[in-house]
């Protein structure tokens, strides 16, 4: 033991220091962002409806803005960074090509209805929408904890996104101050990489109160605007990272042909995806349509027109994003001297030796962190909304509370999360891809049921509860199963197989398939079958529902 601990502190005072620079302009660029706060507070009209509806007065460019940010979290940048280095370029195949596409259908077909929908009735949450579609207090009573429950996990991807870049970035920075207790229990050659670094609980800490800085002045009016700022930031360095990799590389195709003679595997579509997966991962990006701050900032829209430069520039914006990030991540199999004790350090550790001036690393690492931010805002708000409305006023009633005791509610929910989500980030996934993927899919599952609350008039009140009820189950179990009690060891993602009976006595192998399939056959097939065996809903109740946008 005593030789395990001078080794380490050896190779520790060997650890190099560096620049703070790109540590002072992160600071700065975190001081803009509490000055941003100012700003919003001033715009703010002290209104609960302003600041948890932003007074329905969001226009175009900045609801584009805000809602790309919002789903551009450390799993775009950071976790497609880290699965491209572990499986290769046919990452952008599995969730940026399809959620492109899916992504701007989804906008059009449920976005503009939901906005009309809630813009006719005053809703400010998703649960207010679905309590009064299926007039059933219970349905949002059961929907609170189900949508809280599958939001922590996005929160909690963000801030390990956040402790991870800022480690790569910083490592050997604080060589004196930072490093026994941030050293992870793992083999030397691994635990010396982060030596010197600012450690994860302290960038966490940091991330989240720069964060209620700004929403609690302007709620989500300033996550909206702070959400603008940071996809510009974010989007620009992207970029510029892009650029200046390929070049320490010498170009994209020198930087192509090293993975090329080294890993050529990772070059390929098919490196360790399987058809079953690739075809069944097109199921994930659904999620948007079930994402209760997305429906938030939907609600934020001026008018019906207002989502057109989301619907067209959203797919062309996922691509500036995504094709970086995955081509970084699987150039980086190509470096031979290149190391990384996980993939969700690849980024910040390309970043930190391929770029030498600590200026442009300061303002790259600011724009990862930009892009992690710009969705925890809009997830904390939603929370601190939905807490507000659809419990404690929904309960007590809408005359019970002032303005400012409505805000206040929010804002004691949301630091209470916060509290929950920072304690969760001492017990971090393998993977922020695949928790991220987990999180997704049980949005995805549920998407049957917002699709036929808006376009199908028979769905019924027992049908949506056993939808939410059975789909639940399910992600429960594969979750379980899939995540939390497999083998640590155990390689690739969590993937299904089963046979089925063909003609005759053959059988037919299914194989390698998303759990995210199964969840939706079981939404699907409950909310329909429930549906058709129960009485159809009022038809004066239905017709509030199925009016057109133009019409609100």
């Amino acid at each position: 033991m005593s030789t395990l601990l001078t080794t380490q502190f050896a190779m520790q005072e060997a650890v190099a220091v560096v620049s703070k620079t790109p540590l002072w302009i992160i600071l700065g660029y975190l001081g803009l962002l509490m000055g941003l706060g100012f700003v919003t507070k001033a715009l703010f009209r002290g209104t609960s409806s302003d600041y948890f509806a932003a007074g329905r007065s969001i226009g175009g460019f900045l609801l584009l803005m805000s809602v790309f940010g919002t789903t551009m979290t450390a799993f775009a940048l950071v976790g497609s960074t880290g699965k491209s280095y572990d499986l290769g370029i046919g990452v952008y195949g599995l969730m940026a090509s399809s959620s492109a596409l899916i992504h701007s259908l989804v906008f059009f077909l449920i976005g503009i209805r939901l906005w009309a929908i809630g813009k006719r009735n005053n809703y400010v949450t998703q649960i207010q929408f679905f309590r009064d579609r299926f007039q059933s207090d219970f349905l949002g009573y059961l929907l609170f904890p189900v949508l809280v429950g599958l939001v922590i996990p996005y929160l909690l991807i963000g801030l390990l996104g956040a402790g991870t870049v800022m480690k790569g970035m910083t490592k050997g920075m604080f060589p004196g101050t930072f490093q026994p207790s941030d050293i992870p229990a793992t083999p030397i050659d691994e635990s010396v990489v982060f030596l010197g670094a600012v450690p994860a609980w302290l960038t966490g800490l940091v991330v989240c109160g720069v964060v209620l800085w700004y929403i609690f002045f302007g709620g989500i009016r300033g996550a909206a605007w702070a959400n603008a700022f940071q996809t510009i930031i974010f989007m620009v360095m992207g970029v510029v990272a892009f650029v200046l990799i390929s070049d320490s590389l010498g170009g994209m195709e020198a930087a192509s042909q090293a993975v090329a003679d080294r890993n050529p595997e990772h070059l390929s579509r098919t490196n360790r995806i399987g058809y079953g997966q690739f075809l069944t991962y097109a199921l994930v990006p659904l999620s948007v349509g079930m994402f209760p701050h997305l429906f938030q900032h939907w609600l934020t829209a001026k008018s019906a027109k207002t989502f057109k430069l989301s619907v067209v520039c959203h797919p062309i914006f996922i691509m500036i994003v995504w094709v970086p990030c995955i081509l970084i991540g699987t150039w980086a199999t190509g470096i031979a001297d290149f190391r990384t004790p996980n993939s969700n350090a690849v980024l910040s550790n390309m970043v930190a030796e391929l770029v030498k001036d600590p200026v442009i690393i300061g303002l790259l690492t600011a724009g990862i962190l930009a892009a992690i931010m710009s969705s925890l805002d809009s997830q904390f708000v939603c929370l601190g909304t939905m807490f507000t409305h659809d419990i404690a006023i929904h309960i007590a009633g809408e005359d019970k509370f002032t303005d400012k005791q409505k805000i206040l509610m929010g804002r004691l929910f949301i630091v209470a999360i916060v509290g929950v989500v920072y304690g969760l980030t001492f017990f971090p996934p393998p993977h922020i891809f695949d928790l991220a993927v987990w999180c997704f899919s049980g949005f995805a599952a549920l998407f049957p049921l917002v699709f036929a609350a808006i376009y199908w008039r028979r769905v019924t009140k027992a049908g949506a509860i056993a939808c939410v009820l059975a789909t639940m189950s399910t992600w429960g179990y594969f979750f379980y199963e899939g995540l939390i009690n497999r083998p640590k060891e155990a390689d690739g993602d969590y993937l299904i197989s089963f046979l089925m009976s063909g003609e005759g006595d053959s059988l037919l192998a299914v194989e390698g398939i998303m759990p995210v399939t199964l969840m939706f056959i079981v939404s699907v097939v409950t909310l329909v079958g429930v549906s058709f065996l129960t009485k159809p809903p009022p038809k004066d109740v239905v017709d509030r529902y199925f009016m057109r946008p133009e019409e609100a």
